[in-house]
């Protein structure tokens, strides 16, 4: 990482002199002269601004590649749309600033306060935040591929459907932080503070494959671990299954529903690891479906205007008998037409039929949950 910032501030041009003069005679005539001048994108590149007082200062979509900032105040600022790739703001101070689609790719942010910083929709892809105070900070889909968190302080932070995709979060503190659809593949986690933590629909597959998610930072990697070991079943016997697969579309049309049940057997103490049919299947993903049916105490699919679900329950079902199968049909739907050679197996429930998401999900416990539970206990015994 400190290799590549130093190549990157040895590019780019200098900064525009008029603009750099113009700064320099503080931030109320550089904040009036914005305002006056709102057509003029700064240009600040390279500058060396260290330990400079830039408190509430405007730097809105302007330039500033390979700057020196270490130091500096830039607290309660505007630098929304700012381009600051491979700027150097160790120890800066950002706190309450409003960084949203700002440029930090490459930045070295280490030991920096970003504290209550707005950084929604913000890159900052290899981005160094060691020790970085980000607590409080809204992170919404913000893009932290590869960055370097590593002890960062994310306590109460949002970082809903932020990519952390191999982010390094060792030591890392995200107690009560929102980490509600976060792309977590290939992060690492270790020792990671996650008390208070709002976990739900994390990602653990890269781009361009079907999403698999689960609902725990940590539960992420072992279920990814699961998927790309197959020494590591050896475990699965030692621990007792919680996980239920739910399958099904996840067309605007029914992604409530799944949605609904996942919810519901969250309140009961099940882990569910929902997996979207929306893209065609193919022989990788019915080796990943597999693999998650093996871990699976039963499994619930909707067959209702099924796509690829009738192709993966025909895969599941003939060589799983230990795990449950409880497909539900909404009301004013059929089967497909070869349904009758899947339930034929011991092992596949009743058709549950329902009038629509709220009913399925008052009848779930009485309906679904507790016949799937009576029947694994009854296909372990055999």
């Amino acid at each position: 990482m400190i290799n590549r910032y130093r190549r990157c501030t040895q590019a780019g041009t200098l900064a525009n002199p008029e603009h750099l003069a113009k700064l320099k005679e503080g931030v109320v005539p550089w904040n009036q002269w914005r305002k006056e001048n709102p057509e003029v994108e700064p240009d600040l590149d390279n500058v060396d601004l260290s330990g400079a007082n830039l408190s509430g200062i405007d730097l809105s979509d302007a330039k500033l590649v390979s700057a020196k900032l270490v130091r500096a105040k830039l607290n309660k600022g505007s630098l929304v749309g700012a381009t600051l790739t491979a700027a150097n703001l160790w120890w800066g101070d950002l706190r309450g600033s409003n960084l949203s689609r700002t440029y930090l790719n490459g930045a070295m942010l280490g030991c920096a306060d970003l504290s209550e910083t707005k950084l929604t929709n913000a890159a900052l892809h290899l981005a160094y935040l060691v020790d970085a105070n980000l607590s409080c900070a809204d992170l919404g889909s913000a893009d932290f591929r590869g960055a370097d968190l590593t002890g960062a302080n994310l306590t109460g932070a949002n970082l809903g459907r932020a990519n952390l995709g191999g982010a390094s979060l060792v030591r890392a503190n995200l107690e009560n932080t929102n980490l509600i659809g976060c792309c977590v593949y290939g992060i690492s986690a270790w020792d990671v503070r996650l008390k208070g933590a709002i976990q739900s629909n994390l990602i653990i597959t890269p781009e361009g494959e079907s999403p698999i998610q689960v609902d725990n930072l940590e539960v992420a990697q072992f279920i990814y671990l699961l998927l790309n070991n197959e020494k590591i079943w050896d475990v699965i016997d030692t621990i007792g299954k919680k996980a239920v697969l739910i399958l099904g579309r996840f067309t605007p049309k029914r992604r409530a529903v799944l949605d609904g049940i996942r919810g519901a057997l969250r309140k009961r103490g099940y882990l569910p690891i929902l997996f979207d049919f929306d893209k065609p299947s193919g022989r990788d993903t019915q080796e990943t479906i597999a693999t998650l049916a093996g871990l699976a105490r039963f499994i619930i699919a909707d067959i209702t205007a099924p796509n690829s679900v009738p192709q993966e329950l025909a895969s599941i079902v003939p060589t799983l008998p230990s795990v449950p199968v409880q497909p539900v049909l909404q009301t004013g739907y059929e089967p497909w037409g070869m349904y009758d050679h899947i339930k034929r197996y011991g092992w596949v429930l009743p058709l549950v039929r329902y009038e629509g998401q709220y009913s399925l999900l008052a009848d779930l416990e009485a309906k679904v949950i507790v016949p799937a539970e009576k029947k694994a206990k009854e296909q372990t015994r055999k």
